[in-house]
Protein backbone atom coordinates (compact mmCIF):
# COMPACT_ATOMS: atom_id res chain seq x y z
CA UNK A 1 0.00 0.00 0.00
CA UNK A 2 1.20 3.83 -0.82
CA UNK A 3 1.52 6.09 2.07
CA UNK A 4 -0.90 8.51 2.25
CA UNK A 5 0.08 12.40 1.07
CA UNK A 6 0.56 14.86 4.40
CA UNK A 7 2.67 12.44 6.19
CA UNK A 8 5.83 14.05 7.88
CA UNK A 9 7.68 10.72 8.02
CA UNK A 10 10.27 10.57 6.05
CA UNK A 11 10.11 6.36 5.60
CA UNK A 12 6.38 7.31 4.23
CA UNK A 13 8.09 9.57 1.33
CA UNK A 14 10.96 6.52 0.56
CA UNK A 15 8.20 4.25 0.04
CA UNK A 16 6.29 6.13 -2.36
CA UNK A 17 9.36 7.17 -4.22
CA UNK A 18 9.93 3.37 -4.13
CA UNK A 19 6.32 2.26 -5.47
CA UNK A 20 7.11 4.59 -8.04
CA UNK A 21 10.35 3.46 -9.67
CA UNK A 22 8.50 -0.10 -9.38
CA UNK A 23 5.77 1.33 -11.62
CA UNK A 24 7.74 3.18 -13.43
CA UNK A 25 10.06 -0.33 -14.39
CA UNK A 26 6.91 -1.83 -15.28
CA UNK A 27 6.09 0.62 -17.77
CA UNK A 28 9.71 0.19 -19.70
CA UNK A 29 9.35 -3.60 -19.40
CA UNK A 30 5.77 -3.49 -21.31
CA UNK A 31 7.38 -0.63 -23.51
CA UNK A 32 9.99 -2.98 -24.38
CA UNK A 33 8.01 -6.07 -24.57
CA UNK A 34 5.37 -3.64 -27.50
CA UNK A 35 7.40 -1.34 -29.00
CA UNK A 36 9.27 -3.28 -32.16
CA UNK A 37 6.37 -4.80 -32.73
CA UNK A 38 3.86 -1.93 -33.16
CA UNK A 39 6.18 0.14 -35.15
CA UNK A 40 6.89 -2.88 -37.35
CA UNK A 41 3.24 -3.32 -37.62
CA UNK A 42 2.31 0.31 -38.57
CA UNK A 43 5.12 -0.60 -41.50
CA UNK A 44 3.28 -3.80 -42.77
CA UNK A 45 -0.12 -2.20 -41.89
CA UNK A 46 -0.19 0.99 -43.88
CA UNK A 47 1.91 -0.45 -47.16
CA UNK A 48 -0.64 -3.71 -47.10
CA UNK A 49 -3.56 -0.84 -46.88
CA UNK A 50 -1.78 1.25 -49.93
CA UNK A 51 -1.07 -1.98 -51.99
CA UNK A 52 -3.77 -4.22 -51.53
CA UNK A 53 -1.30 -6.82 -50.67
CA UNK A 54 0.53 -9.27 -48.52
CA UNK A 55 3.87 -8.09 -47.23
CA UNK A 56 6.79 -8.78 -48.86
CA UNK A 57 10.08 -10.07 -47.52
CA UNK A 58 11.20 -6.67 -48.46
CA UNK A 59 8.65 -4.86 -46.62
CA UNK A 60 9.05 -7.25 -43.60
CA UNK A 61 12.85 -6.55 -43.44
CA UNK A 62 12.31 -3.19 -43.40
CA UNK A 63 9.30 -3.13 -40.93
CA UNK A 64 11.37 -5.45 -38.28
CA UNK A 65 14.63 -3.26 -38.92
CA UNK A 66 12.00 -0.40 -38.08
CA UNK A 67 10.98 -1.97 -35.22
CA UNK A 68 14.34 -2.78 -33.94
CA UNK A 69 15.44 0.78 -34.21
CA UNK A 70 12.45 2.08 -32.41
CA UNK A 71 12.77 0.13 -29.91
CA UNK A 72 16.90 0.93 -29.53
CA UNK A 73 15.61 4.70 -29.28
CA UNK A 74 12.47 4.60 -26.67
CA UNK A 75 13.29 1.86 -24.06
CA UNK A 76 16.67 4.20 -22.96
CA UNK A 77 15.09 7.20 -23.65
CA UNK A 78 11.97 5.86 -21.54
CA UNK A 79 14.24 4.71 -18.68
CA UNK A 80 16.14 7.87 -18.42
CA UNK A 81 13.11 9.99 -18.62
CA UNK A 82 11.52 7.38 -15.48
CA UNK A 83 14.47 7.85 -13.38
CA UNK A 84 14.24 11.61 -12.94
CA UNK A 85 12.08 12.53 -10.28
CA UNK A 86 9.08 14.10 -11.31
CA UNK A 87 9.88 17.66 -10.67
CA UNK A 88 12.35 17.31 -13.05
CA UNK A 89 10.49 15.37 -15.76
CA UNK A 90 10.28 17.68 -19.18
CA UNK A 91 8.18 15.36 -21.10
CA UNK A 92 6.34 12.04 -20.71
CA UNK A 93 6.48 8.51 -22.21
CA UNK A 94 4.19 8.82 -24.89
CA UNK A 95 5.92 11.58 -26.36
CA UNK A 96 8.94 9.54 -26.28
CA UNK A 97 7.27 6.73 -28.23
CA UNK A 98 5.62 9.31 -30.46
CA UNK A 99 8.69 10.71 -31.62
CA UNK A 100 9.77 6.90 -32.80
CA UNK A 101 7.42 7.42 -35.37
CA UNK A 102 10.50 8.45 -37.52
CA UNK A 103 11.71 4.81 -37.93
CA UNK A 104 8.46 3.32 -39.49
CA UNK A 105 7.94 6.36 -41.67
CA UNK A 106 11.22 6.44 -42.84
CA UNK A 107 10.94 2.63 -44.17
CA UNK A 108 7.68 3.38 -45.45
CA UNK A 109 9.20 6.61 -47.59
CA UNK A 110 12.06 4.06 -48.27
CA UNK A 111 8.88 1.63 -49.84
CA UNK A 112 7.38 4.38 -52.06
CA UNK A 113 4.18 4.62 -49.45
CA UNK A 114 2.37 8.02 -49.90
CA UNK A 115 1.30 9.36 -47.26
CA UNK A 116 -2.46 9.68 -45.85
CA UNK A 117 -4.91 11.90 -45.70
CA UNK A 118 -4.96 13.53 -42.41
CA UNK A 119 -7.56 15.83 -40.32
CA UNK A 120 -6.11 19.77 -39.68
CA UNK A 121 -5.78 18.77 -35.46
CA UNK A 122 -3.43 15.69 -36.56
CA UNK A 123 -1.57 17.53 -39.35
CA UNK A 124 -1.11 20.71 -36.31
CA UNK A 125 0.05 18.39 -33.70
CA UNK A 126 1.96 15.98 -35.20
CA UNK A 127 3.56 17.35 -38.46
CA UNK A 128 5.81 14.96 -39.45
CA UNK A 129 3.48 11.93 -38.93
CA UNK A 130 2.68 11.79 -42.68
CA UNK A 131 1.38 8.30 -42.46
CA UNK A 132 -1.02 9.26 -38.97
CA UNK A 133 0.90 6.55 -37.29
CA UNK A 134 1.35 8.34 -33.83
CA UNK A 135 -0.41 6.32 -30.49
CA UNK A 136 -3.22 8.46 -28.86
CA UNK A 137 -2.67 6.06 -25.52
CA UNK A 138 -0.78 3.35 -24.26
CA UNK A 139 -3.13 1.08 -25.46
CA UNK A 140 -2.73 2.07 -28.83
CA UNK A 141 0.71 1.06 -28.70
CA UNK A 142 -0.31 -2.24 -27.37
CA UNK A 143 -2.87 -3.02 -24.88
CA UNK A 144 -0.52 -4.96 -22.51
CA UNK A 145 1.03 -1.36 -21.70
CA UNK A 146 -2.37 0.49 -21.02
CA UNK A 147 -2.47 -0.65 -17.11
CA UNK A 148 1.48 0.22 -16.39
CA UNK A 149 0.69 3.19 -18.28
CA UNK A 150 -2.45 4.42 -16.15
CA UNK A 151 -0.59 3.28 -13.12
CA UNK A 152 2.87 4.72 -13.31
CA UNK A 153 0.92 8.13 -14.10
CA UNK A 154 -1.35 7.96 -11.21
CA UNK A 155 1.46 7.13 -8.91
CA UNK A 156 3.74 9.95 -10.61
CA UNK A 157 0.62 12.09 -9.68
CA UNK A 158 -0.11 10.74 -6.22
CA UNK A 159 4.04 11.68 -5.45
CA UNK A 160 3.41 15.62 -7.05
CA UNK A 161 0.30 16.07 -5.12
CA UNK A 162 1.65 14.41 -1.87
CA UNK A 163 4.76 17.39 -2.30
CA UNK A 164 2.45 19.80 -2.98
CA UNK A 165 0.84 19.46 0.12
CA UNK A 166 4.07 19.21 2.25
CA UNK A 167 5.27 22.13 0.99
CA UNK A 168 1.82 24.22 1.49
Amino acid sequence: MVAMAGSANPSDELSVREALARHAAALVAAVDAAVAAWAARCVVDRWSQWTGLRPTAEVEQAATEAGERARAEVVPALGALLATDVDDQRTNPLSIIRASVRHPTEALRHLGVPGVVRDEHAERIFPDDCYDLSPASFADLDPSVHEPGLVWGAAKAHVVLARRRRRG
